[in-house]
């Protein structure tokens, strides 16, 4: 078995962060959504969908 070394060598997927960041924020949305599911609309709202495509132009 082979253990990471203790010390700064750790390795950040800004990537694999960002997502985890917006699945936390889905969990927390559905866990206080008054309704069983969340609409598409509320997905997009918390993902900030709109605000991607005003920042992209579309």
């Amino acid at each position: 078995m082979h253990v990471a070394p203790v010390g700064g060598t750790a390795v950040q997927d800004h990537v694999a962060l960002a997502e985890i960041e917006l699945c936390g924020e889905l969990i927390i949305a559905a866990s206080t959504a008054r309704e069983d599911r969340l609409s598409l609309e509320s997905i997009d709202e918390v993902l900030r969908v709109a605000e991607e495509r005003d920042l992209s132009g579309e």
